[in-house]
């Protein structure tokens, strides 16, 4: 997966500095997801929100607007991924993607789940067998238009 070269400069500040995500959503009032999102030019932010980012990654200024711009969304190569994390994403979509689509038209009817009126949130579960990841996605539903 190429990375963007903004994105290895936001990320070797955010080395710099020392700082987790979990950090800069307490500095920049937005959610670390979102924040991720952002300098993986995944999303955009606006002025306001880009300058909190720079300034508490103690970056260049001149990485403000960028970070303004509309991204080209989707950063995935066509081919499976490699990253053991994402391909486990990946896995998770292909082993109970059919399930889940399934049961969410059970519960909401012939749609889709938004991923633009979207919220994600990571949180750690603490486990005595190993603490465990929690992925949390809610995504508006959207049902298909009839005409």
């Amino acid at each position: 997966m190429a990375i963007p070269e903004i994105t290895e400069k936001l990320l070797a500040a955010k080395k710099a500095a020392d700082l987790s995500f979990e950090d800069l959503e307490a500095k920049v009032g937005c959610d670390e997801v979102w924040i991720a999102s952002v300098i993986y030019r995944q999303a955009s932010a606006s002025v306001e929100e880009a300058t909190k980012i720079v300034e508490a990654l103690g970056a260049d200024s001149s990485l403000i607007t960028p970070l303004t711009e509309c991204p080209l969304k989707g950063s995935l190569e066509p081919a499976i991924p490699a990253d053991p994390l994402i391909y486990r994403l990946y896995e998770i979509m292909q082993v109970y993607g059919m399930p889940l689509k399934a049961v969410v038209h059970d519960k909401f009817g012939d749609g889709i789940m938004s991923a633009i009126d979207f919220t994600l949130d990571v949180e750690n579960e603490k486990d005595p067998k190993g603490d465990r990841v929690k992925i949390i996605m809610c995504g508006k539903f959207l049902p298909y238009k009839k005409w």
